[in-house]
């Protein structure tokens, strides 16, 4: 057990084909390309006009999250999504894309907003994680992503949920949580990066494609296990190549969930949600075997056994002794 928890005769990764690894790390690295389209680029393709809001009304705007109101194909939204570079200097403004709890609660500031007036929220998730600093935690990051996620798990208008890059761990569930998911061909979608990953059981992060195989994270496996909705084809060599055509093919996926939602009573989604969410994952379960219990003594039987007078006498009463609680006999002198 120290061993094990020490690192030390860890077992080797698993053998797959090289192929396969080779494979899923490409979907990784497009996912992650610098000049792949992020929320306010694919906005800019689709939508007519956009309106972007700022700040959470408690500590300060993050632009790591863009948020606001935009109108498309005639349908008014409300957006939240994920934004990061397309160079250095940018991304270090938007913190490469990492939010940090002022960010979670300007999405939920706009999403509560959304509801009031009756508008479907369209959110984009690109996020490695959320950011993991000791600013983040003074701030309350978790309590922020649960906010989030508890909000739009309640929230009584439609949600279109689009993985368009990374959707890292809890960053990404805490916008992710919508009545239909969406992703993009070469997106990618854990709980954990295939770095972190490998880091953990293997320990070394040399192994990350390894990991990323076995994790099961790009678009195509998400869509069979389940978790994502619709996967949507992406241009030539990728979305990176091609942005606009990246646009005009996502926005009639988009408008036609939106117009499909719509449909329903705020009671219908929110049943349809809960629904959505309660079943999703799998497992088995497994009768273990019925061992032989042996019966268990009491307190009683056991002083009855200690008190017993044959106990001591291999059989035989001690002479002068009772199985009554009674004194012995008197003798006479």
């Amino acid at each position: 057990m120290v061993d094990r928890l020490l690192g030390r005769n860890r077992e080797a990764p698993p053998d797959a084909p090289v192929d396969a690894r080779t494979a899923v790390w490409n979907r990784v690295q497009l996912a992650r390309n610098i000049r792949r389209p992020r929320t306010l680029e694919l906005l800019g393709g689709m939508a007519d006009e956009i309106i972007e809001l700022h700040g959470d009304r408690g500590f300060g705007d993050d632009a790591a999250i863009v948020a606001g109101f935009a109108r498309l194909d005639g349908h008014r939204i409300a957006f939240v999504g994920q934004q990061k570079g397309a160079d250095t200097e940018e991304n270090i403004r938007r913190n490469f894309g990492m939010p940090h709890p002022e960010g979670y609660r300007k999405a939920m500031r706009v999403m509560e907003l959304a509801e009031r007036l009756g508008l479907p929220i369209v959110t984009f998730v690109d996020v490695p994680g959320a950011h993991p600093g000791p600013e983040s935690e003074e701030r309350g990051i978790a309590d922020a992503i649960a906010r989030s996620v508890g909000l739009m798990s309640r929230l009584r208008t439609p949600i279109v949920a689009v993985i368009t890059g990374e959707g890292g761990s809890g960053g990404a569930l805490a916008i992710a949580v919508g009545d239909v998911v969406i992703a993009l061909e070469n997106a990618v979608y854990s709980v954990i990066s295939p770095e972190g990953c490998a880091s953990i059981l293997w320990r070394t992060a040399d192994e990350a494609a390894t990991a990323a195989l076995a994790m099961r994270m790009t678009a195509d496996d998400q869509l069979a296990l389940g978790v994502v909705d619709i996967v949507v084809p992406e241009p030539g060599e990728g979305a990176h190549a091609d942005p606009e055509e990246m646009a005009r093919r996502l926005r009639p996926v988009i408008v036609g969930e939106l117009e499909r939602l719509g449909r329903m009573t705020p009671d219908e989604l929110v049943d349809a949600r809960y629904r959505r969410y309660r079943v999703l994952g799998a497992y088995t379960e497994v009768a273990a075997p019925a061992a032989a219990v042996p019966p268990t003594r009491g307190l009683g039987d056991r002083l009855r056994e200690l008190l017993d007078p044959t106990r001591w006498s291999g059989g035989n009463p001690i002479p002068g002794s009772s199985r009554r609680d009674e004194p012995p006999a008197r003798e006479e002198v």
